[in-house]
């Protein structure tokens, strides 16, 4: 059982990336130094579907959030991120934190690591990588959506077009 949810998960891995536009895996290396571990948006959305004690939050800012997230995440900003915010969360439990294409989130998820967080993951590629794979977002009403904001042309370019309905400021 654990070898067939193994190749699974390793066919998953490697699907998704058709769906980003090119040159979006080098942009992200640029960005993305990989001080905290990186997950896949197919790590994401298997352990979603398998494990509820699962932390996903959202280091952008508000006006990104209400465009789309992830459900269940919760927000908590990069601006004014205060590590008090968490203080609920369990630090022997699994998180994950997102943002646009993974740089904020990463420095979010260095000061967890730096407060004693023992399961921090970023979400390789952020949302953009989360839309252009068509997985299920959601607005600040709750409602589905396909909408990102994509902040504007530069980073806009990221979001696959065929997937996603930029927001740009």
């Amino acid at each position: 059982m654990k070898l067939l949810i193994s190749l699974l998960f390793f066919c998953l891995t490697f699907t998704g990336y058709s769906q980003n536009p090119e040159g979006f895996d080098k942009m992200c290396g640029n960005y993305i130094k990989g001080t905290v571990p990186l997950a896949k948006p197919e790590q994401l959305k298997f352990e979603m579907s398998k494990i509820s004690t699962i932390y996903i939050l959202d280091a952008r800012e508000k006006k990104e959030y209400q465009t789309s997230h992830i459900k269940t995440a919760r927000f908590i900003g990069y601006d004014n991120f205060n590590i008090s915010s968490v203080a609920d969360i369990p630090k022997t439990s699994k998180v994950y934190v997102y943002c646009s294409i993974g740089y904020r989130s990463e420095k979010i998820g260095e000061k967890l690591l730096a407060a004693g967080f023992k399961s921090v993951y970023n979400l390789y590629g952020g949302i953009f990588n989360w839309a252009n794979n068509k997985y299920p977002m959601v607005d600040g009403q709750g409602k589905a959506t396909n909408a990102v904001h994509g902040y504007n042309k530069k980073w806009g370019k990221w979001l696959n077009d065929e997937n996603c309905e930029k927001k740009l400021n």
